[in-house]
């Protein structure tokens, strides 16, 4: 394969479907791979794409709509002919094709499925949430029979030549097609040919159901280092299996959600540049909202304690350093806490000794701040009284704010909200708030205002 130049390929393409080139332009785009082609397609104009997508191989093409955002293959598909859309749906995989299929507009969806080769191999796949494993598992795989002996199943194998790339495991089932046993590609080929499956599969197989979200899917995966998982119906049968690579996708997704959410906004459905400025405005506005409304909060507790700021004008040196304090310890924790959530490490019922766990450490890191935050108090030349004001009063924030870093993660996924809601922006402006109000009564506590 040729080393990919964007702006050298898309010059190219262009100048060939300027001069309507259909053939010269495909010639240059055939020489890449097929990730290097969907990054190419890309970036061409719609109308290009448009014009370019039916007369590429369907496979080639099936491959390119694979690779691109839902969103972006779906709007393609729905420019298309009905003959054009349905030879290259055909060459896409069940999974892949379900997606888009429930992307698009319900008539022209059903019908594409009426002139597709095998539509019962995606209508299934169509009825589950993208985000579970119904939706990320595949309908085409391989199964085999448990009374079958080692060669004839190899045999089967020589003679079907499935066309994929990640038959790690063969999936065994018995007469019922419920599923009974597992076995990898290696243990078959060097198995005594007389051997029955039964006699060498791996029973203990790892499961999950249809409804199961994906992030449950990518942490089992992860766990038992599996190349495929399983998806199997209320009667134990086999009705899909999950590929790595699928999971890869979800994981990425779920990634950039949490990352959007953790910097408060909501999150983004397409890439970022085919986005414009309003509708990205308009994912953070509500959030910029709430933000200036609960950190109105900072202002009603200055405003409560004005008389006391007056009386003692230093206290208000250290504001600053005291809620960037808490903010941080806060966000230290939520970030610490949601990925412990994530990976399975952390449920919602251990919140109790997750809040233990965390004011220990708070306990800690309180104690070293407050001695920093002694000695920069006094070197400031402020009262003795300010600095021991200032040195208990960020012991207590930090571990406040831990302790609420620990807590509000696993109270968001108890009420089935998205833990990264609750943190950095949010968990700052909250532990902001309080931590003034805490300030501020330890100061008449120990000043005597």
């Amino acid at each position: 394969m040729l080393k990919i130049n964007p702006d050298t390929i898309l010059a190219q393409i262009e100048s060939a479907l300027e001069k309507s080139d259909i053939n010269a332009a495909i010639s240059v785009l055939e020489k890449y791979r097929t990730q290097d082609q969907a990054e190419i397609f890309y970036e061409l104009e719609d109308e290009d794409k448009i014009a370019l997508l039916p007369h590429l191989d369907p496979s080639v093409s099936a491959d390119i709509l694979e690779e691109l955002e839902d969103r972006d293959a779906a709007e393609l598909v729905s420019a298309l002919d009905s003959e054009s859309a349905i030879r290259i749906v055909d060459e896409m995989e069940p999974d892949e094709a379900a997606d888009l299929l429930g992307d698009i507009e319900h008539t022209q969806a059903e019908i594409i499925l009426a002139g597709l080769e095998n539509p019962e191999d995606i209508r299934p796949l169509m009825l589950h949430k993208d985000d579970s494993a119904g939706g990320l598992m595949t309908s085409d795989f391989m199964v085999l029979r448990r009374k079958m002996r080692a060669a004839d199943a190899i045999h089967l194998l020589r003679t079907l030549k499935p066309n994929r790339e990640d038959i790690y495991y063969l999936f065994i089932v018995d007469r019922n097609d419920v599923l009974s046993g597992v076995l990898g590609l290696r243990d078959l080929i060097t198995a005594d040919p007389d051997t029955l499956l039964e006699e060498i599969m791996d029973t203990e197989v790892i499961t999950v159901p249809a409804g199961t979200d994906q992030e449950e899917v990518a942490r089992l995966i992860s766990k038992y280092d599996l190349l495929a998982l399983p998806v199997i119906n209320e009667e134990h049968k086999l009705i899909g299996v999950i590929t790595v690579d699928d999971v890869i996708d979800a994981i990425e997704e779920e990634t950039t959600e949490d990352f959007q959410r953790m910097g408060g906004a909501l999150p983004l459905e397409e890439p970022y540049l085919s986005i414009g400025p309003l509708h990205i405005a308009e994912k953070r506005i509500g959030w910029l909202m709430l933000l200036f409304v609960t950190g109105s909060l900072t202002g009603t507790v200055m405003r409560l304690f004005e008389n006391e700021l007056a009386t003692v004008v230093s206290l208000s040196y250290f504001i600053p350093l005291l809620i960037g304090t808490g903010g941080n310890a806060g966000a230290q924790t939520t970030s610490t806490i949601i990925r412990a959530l994530a990976i399975g490490d952390l449920e919602v019922r251990d919140a109790l000794v997750s809040l233990w766990h965390e004011m220990r450490v708070g306990l800690m890191l309180g104690l070293g701040m407050a001695i920093f935050a002694y000695i920069r108090a006094i070197t400031w030349g402020t009262p003795v009284s300010v600095a021991i004001t200032v040195a208990v009063s960020i012991l207590v924030i930090v571990i406040w704010a831990n302790s609420s870093g620990a807590v509000l993660p696993l109270l968001a996924a108890k009420f089935k909200i998205d833990p990264t809601v609750v943190s950095g922006p949010v968990m700052s402006t909250i532990v902001d708030a309080t931590g003034l109000l805490i300030y501020f009564s330890i100061a008449k506590w120990i000043i005597g205002l």
